[in-house]
């Protein structure tokens, strides 16, 4: 079975997207493409090899010989493509962030409820071989009672201050930064947890960006075995050196992301460090992506995850805005970023 892919929305991520199908032909053919902008949705069709060309969602889905689409359209309209295409019979993968509230979200968990099709988060962060091996680590309990996981995820981003765009209105990215690229060490963090959010803190922060959102935030959660999470993320400033991607602490010693590889510290053993190639997480996530709809599996990330790490960012919109700590459980009725 060669699986169809329909992309909709053609702008930079999607070209990323484009080329993981590439690397598995004989697997998978992105047969269509869409956008409102004819020359993104041409430039497309001609990278993938010709594929058919639709300026509207609506007749993609009604006409184009697709099994599945691959959403990378602004955030703030991927509520109405998502549950379209599920409504329409599609399975779905959906970059981050699944959605901008709670009340969206919910429409998408009826909708592929009652379509029975998968929904794919595009959590490509997690398809890291280092991450991989750290659930395992965490699954294994070789670390004991875990106290602390930090998850860090910041560049200096100097193309948005010259032109924030869509980024830069609050009601179209959902916020800020945080709900951007922090998005990425938000669901990293969950990933790693071993138990589920209570409790979340934050404190945002605009630096230097020009926007109408936060350009830095820093997060904290509580779970409920009582591990402290913290989430680092920014437009601001580059990643210090040692701000390892993540770094988990627990009873029997910690473990840490170093460039692509997985060290491990034991109390009282040597460093044991796990070296991994670099990979294309984007390649992989889109191969992982084919494979489910191929064999009917779940995804690694799907619609429950991408809810709960929506819940746990609106919840640090929330925090900053009240200046307090936020229930988890008392941020579920849907809210707007502030």
């Amino acid at each position: 079975m060669t699986v169809k892919i329909g992309i909709i929305g053609c702008g930079g991520i999607s070209r990323i997207h484009a080329a993981g199908y590439l690397k598995i032909p004989d697997e998978v053919r992105v047969t269509a493409v869409c956008d409102v902008a004819e020359k993104n949705r041409h430039e497309l069709a001609e990278t993938v090899g010709g594929a058919q060309e639709f300026g509207d969602i609506e007749t993609m889905l009604a006409e184009a010989d697709i099994d599945g689409v691959d959403v990378c359209l602004p955030h703030h309209l991927h509520k109405s493509a998502v549950v379209a295409a599920l409504r329409a019979g599609k399975h779905v993968m959906c970059e981050k962030p699944l959605c901008l509230n709670l009340e969206e979200a919910e429409e998408i968990r009826r909708a592929v409820r009652e379509s029975g099709r998968i929904l794919m988060c595009a959590h490509n962060q997690l398809f890291y071989p280092s991450v991989q091996h750290a659930k395992k680590v965490l699954e294994e309990g070789t670390l004991g009672r875990i106290y602390q996981i930090r998850t860090v995820d910041t560049f200096l981003n100097k193309w948005l201050n010259q032109n924030a765009g869509w980024r830069g209105r609050r009601e179209l990215i959902g916020g800020g930064e945080l709900i951007d690229t922090g998005y990425h060490p938000s669901y990293l963090l969950l990933y790693l947890a071993p138990s589920a959010p209570s409790e979340v803190t934050a404190m945002l922060s605009q630096h230097r960006i020009r926007m109408d959102g936060e350009d830095s935030a820093q997060v904290l959660v509580r779970f409920e075995d009582g591990t402290i999470g913290n989430v680092v993320t920014s437009w601001a400033y580059a990643r210090p050196s040692g701000w390892w991607q993540f770094l988990v602490a627990g009873e029997h010693g910690s473990m840490y992301r170093r460039g692509d590889d997985l060290v491990i510290e034991l109390e009282g053993q040597e460093p044991q460090v796990f070296e991994y190639p670099s990979v294309n997480t984007f390649h992989l996530e889109t191969a992982a992506y084919v494979r489910c709809i191929r064999e009917g599996a779940q995804p690694m990330q799907g619609v429950e995850d991408g809810i709960r790490v929506l819940e746990m960012i609106l919840g640090a919109y929330r925090s900053d805005s009240e200046k307090r700590i936020v229930s988890l459980a008392a941020s579920a009725e849907p809210v707007s970023a502030s």
